[in-house]
Parts: C-alpha cells; sequence; structure tokens
C-alpha cells in the first residue's frame, strides 16, 4: 500500500526545520548506505547523532503519535529516528530496496523495516527534478509533496530518488515495523478501519459498527506480532 498523508508537520513547524537544518554541517549519505547502494547514493545526510538530527527527529516522532492515519495505516511497533538527506544539483539516488533490517544507534536490539516514509521539507516549486519514484504491483509512482507531507510505502518497493536539476531537495526518512508484517494485511486493516470511521460518524448507534469493529480487532489479534 502507498499512501500520502498530508499536513504531518504544519508551515511553521516546517520553516522551523528548514532554518536549523540550514546551519546544519552535512556529510556524504553513502556513510550509512550498504555497497550497493552506495554505487548509486549521491547526496548529503545529517549524521544519526548529530543534535539538530536528534531534535528535529524527536519532533516529527511526537507529531507521528497524533497522526492518526499514520497509526491506522502503519499500526507501529517501532520507529527507526528520523534521518534527513539533501539533494542539490546533479544529485540522485537510483534505484534501490531499503535495508530489512537496521539498529538504531546506541540500542542493541535490531528492528525490521516492513515500511518505508518520506517527509518532504522543502517546497516543491523551489526545486527542480527530485521525485521520489516506487514501483509497486500497480505501476510506478512519482511522488513529489507539498511540505510537512509524507509519504508511506512498503520497504520493500523499488524506488528512487530523481537527479535534482536545480534548487535543494530537503526531506526527512523514516522506516516503522510494523505490528503487521504483510502488507495485504496491513492495507485491508487500513480499509476496514476507514469504513468503521465513515460508518460510525453516518450511523453512530447502527449495530454494525459495533459487529464491523469487532471484526477489525478478531484480525488485528490474529496478525499482529508484538
Amino acid at each position: 500500500m502507498l499512501l500520502t498523508i498530508p499536513g504531518v508537520l504544519d508551515g511553521d513547524t516546517v520553516g522551523q526545520f528548514r532554518e536549523a537544518l540550514a546551519a546544519a554541517e552535512w556529510e556524504d549519505g553513502r556513510r550509512t548506505t550498504g555497497y550497493l547502494a552506495a554505487r548509486v547514493k549521491r547526496n548529503g545526510q545529517l549524521a544519526e547523532d548529530h543534535p539538530v538530527a536528534q531534535a528535529l527527529g524527536e519532533r516529527i516522532l511526537a507529531a507521528l503519535e497524533r497522526n492518526t492515519a499514520f497509526i491506522s495505516a502503519a499500526l507501529p511497533h517501532r520507529v527507526f529516528p528520523p534521518m534527513f538527506n539533501r539533494y542539490g544539483p546533479g544529485e540522485t539516488f537510483g534505484t534501490h530496496v531499503d535495508t530489512a533490517l537496521r539498529q538504531p544507534a546506541g540500542q542493541l536490539r535490531r528492528m525490521r523495516c516492513d515500511l518505508s516514509a518520506t517527509l518532504f521539507l522543502s517546497d516543491p516549486a523551489s526545486y527542480t527534478g527530485g521525485e521520489l519514484t516506487i514501483a509497486d504491483s500497480y505501476g510506478t509512482h512519482a511522488v513529489k509533496l507539498a511540505p510537512g507531507d509524507m509519504v508511506l510505502y512498503p520497504a520493500s518497493s523499488l524506488h528512487r530518488v530523481e537527479p535534482v536539476i536545480a534548487g535543494v531537495r530537503l526531506a526527512a526518512i523514516f522506516w516503522v515495523q510494523s505490528m503487521v508484517r504483510e502488507d495485504p494485511a496491513r492495507a485491508m486493516l487500513y480499509d476496514l478501519d476507514s469504513a468503521i470511521q465513515h460508518l460510525g460518524a453516518a450511523v453512530p448507534d447502527h449495530p454494525a459498527v459495533v459487529q464491523i469493529t469487532g471484526v477489525y480487532h478478531n484480525l488485528l489479534r490474529r496478525w499482529a506480532e508484538v
């Protein structure tokens, strides 16, 4: 399932992020990438332990905890601390699949990466190129969102960042270990949860609301790993 989630960060917050990132020191993005991905990756990245990355990452995690669309779609068990990347003219990240397992800095336990997320921070009118191109069973999708909006998609997807022609593309990226490992099951639960919300708003006292909610929780009980 590929899902766009608008307004994860508001405009004022995005402005504060951009100001902080403009003053930060960037390093070669290949530093934290495996051998094969490093061959096609050309961008800047903040070190995971950079104070700006940690402070902004905590604010993103707090925003995600309040975002009902993210919670419903991702059913998060663990979230990798957000990282920040920068693409200038000529920089790109060629076709790749994200690493299956990651180990957050300072933690002994690895996490499984079921979902990838890109939170856009630059105004799309301020740079040319730089689309996030994702391939799935329904075709290829070019994603370039407004600042503060986020795209969530299976980490197993082939994807790339198209070369930036002009301007600067800033984004935060992170990964999610879901309580529900399989993407088709997560998609079914998301659709069911959305239907429950709409039905509950339209006919809150209808007995079908409770019945369908029970089906949702029984499926979650069957599929969830915690």
